[in-house]
């Protein structure tokens, strides 16, 4: 049977965030997504946008609405677990088509139908960070019609609920996990010099299409050489010569759950410098999922990341760390910072992410790995081959 949320579990996520609005005040909530970041929206409606935005509109009683853009409905009712679709003109692809004689709502509109034409004091707008400026101002000029209610910040009351991840939601990230590795191990055994950066990651692309996921978690990257001491970055059509470091991210998609592997190869004997920095972010590692249970602070894990590449000499190799909260998308509430100051809980789900960066010498890796907290210390979704890895 395949692995997936129920519909069940999707309404049930209405009813836990409208028990949160009334503690807020917060009589409708806004929660935007799009095609590179979907998380909130599906979060709701399991609808992933293409081309086109979405919104989901959750009163703080009654049926939430999905919002689309003019070219969606047929995609989003096949798909969509809220039953009430809406077409806002707004959310529809940048190159901003007009659709004349298109039968269209308008945020307006949609949120005295979703309100039943209550009054609307306070709106609470998820993914802020991500709306466009055109939806935004859309927002702003429909406030006049329906009572100029005040718009609030809203993202941690969803954030919170999500942290709380259900049976269903850890097994669709082991599923994840699983493709993930599949395609790491891919890579490990594929790699050799002569290929580009791109022609590994489709090695590792192909693996995740085959093992049924939807696709890449994020546009993950492989670097070769100098300059994979980028911590974030792209694949490029670099070719792999021998002796050189690879920092090899990969990440796979299953039912909107996101999941990502970081590993480093060295093509050849490793040197002495190559070895220290990737036995250093192990350690790092192995500290990390030997401190983190739940009832610990996470200051405390935190601590202990860089406390072991300080005592191991690579105190300025760290840019943050070393690890943040995943599910449905690959890096998302709660982090573990030096500054974190919360208990971890039992199913809390996150990634070891350790980069270790040496800007000097133009090289750089990333150790990571997604794991969930137990009552007595953690479970690693992902654990191929937490060593030294040369290709002969």
């Amino acid at each position: 049977m395949k692995i997936r949320i129920e519909d069940k579990e999707f309404k049930e996520r209405i009813l836990r965030t409208q028990k949160e609005m009334e503690k807020e005040g917060i009589d409708v909530l806004f929660a935007y997504g799009n095609e590179a970041e979907p998380q909130y929206v599906r979060y709701y409606s399991d609808y992933w946008p293409s081309f086109e935005s979405a919104g989901v509109l959750i009163p703080l009683e009654g049926d939430p609405v999905l919002i689309i853009g003019p070219e969606s409905e047929t995609f989003a009712s096949h798909v969509s677990r809220i039953e009430k679709i809406r077409r806002v003109l707004v959310f529809r692809e940048s190159s901003e088509p007009e659709y004349p004689g298109a039968k269209l709502e308008t945020f307006a509109s949609v949120i005295k139908e979703v309100s039943k034409e209550k009054k609307v004091n306070r709106i609470g707008v998820v993914g802020g960070c991500l709306i466009t400026h055109v939806i935004y101002e859309a927002l702003l000029e429909s406030l006049h019609e329906i009572g100029n209610p005040e718009l609030v910040k809203a993202d941690m009351l969803v954030a919170k609920l999500r942290a709380d991840k259900s049976p269903a939601e850890i097994a669709c990230l082991r599923e994840a996990y699983r493709i993930t590795q599949a395609a790491m191990k891919a890579v490990v055994e594929n790699v050799h010099v002569g290929m580009t950066e791109n022609q590994l990651k489709g090695v590792a692309m192909s693996v995740i299409y085959q093992e049924g996921g939807e696709g890449e978690a994020y546009p993950f990257w492989i670097l070769t050489g100098k300059n994979s001491n980028q911590a974030i970055s792209r694949c490029r059509n670099k070719v792999i010569e021998p002796g050189d470091m690879i920092q090899v991210q990969v990440g796979a998609r299953y039912e909107g759950y996101a999941s990502t592997m970081g590993r480093a190869i060295v093509m050849g004997k490793a040197t002495d410098g190559q070895k220290k920095m990737i036995e250093a972010a192990l350690a790092a590692q192995k500290a990390i999922l030997q401190t983190a249970k739940a009832g610990v602070n996470a200051s405390e894990v935190s601590k202990v990341h860089f406390d072991t590449l300080k005592n191991l000499g690579y105190e300025s190799c760290i840019l943050y760390g070393p690890c943040h909260g995943t599910g449905l998308m690959e890096g998302e509430y709660p982090w573990i910072e030096s500054n974190s100051d919360y208990l971890l809980e039992e199913n809390m789900t996150f990634c070891t992410c350790i980069y270790l960066g040496d800007d000097k010498n133009e090289i750089g890796l990333r150790i990571e790995d997604g794991f969930m907290i137990t009552a007595d210390g953690t479970e690693s979704f992902s654990d191929y081959r937490r060593e030294v890895i040369e290709i002969e």
